[in-house]
């Protein structure tokens, strides 16, 4: 898993949102629309990213359409230790994860 994560992340252009989309998961479902105002990132931009964590097993769904609701699988909250450590190591420190409100941010996500 470590591995995987690490390409995920830190291996990929776009490894930054993925990891803001992981941490909001953390804290409760969001549909991609919720994602896309708690994360200042543009609904498109969500969407691509979700999918490509659905993809690869990170996170699970329920619903269709506009109302579903996006969930870290198991298999990502057995190992979200692993995640933080990767991000730690990836960004220099966890503490540059920052939830957005309104374009600023609002507070330093600590797990």
């Amino acid at each position: 898993m470590r591995k995987f994560l690490w390409e995920l992340l830190a291996g990929t252009k776009g490894g930054l949102n993925r990891a803001r989309i992981i941490d909001e998961l953390r804290n409760r479902p969001y549909n991609a629309n919720q994602l896309a105002e708690r994360l200042s990132l543009n609904y498109k931009t969500i969407k691509y990213h979700i999918e490509v964590l659905d993809k690869n097993g990170i996170v699970t769904s329920t619903g269709n359409g506009y109302g579903t609701l996006y969930f870290l699988s198991d298999k990502m909250e057995e190992n979200f230790d692993i995640f933080l450590e990767i991000w730690e190591q990836f960004s220099g420190s966890r503490a540059n994860v920052y939830h957005m409100v309104d374009n600023v941010p609002a507070g330093v996500v600590h797990h």
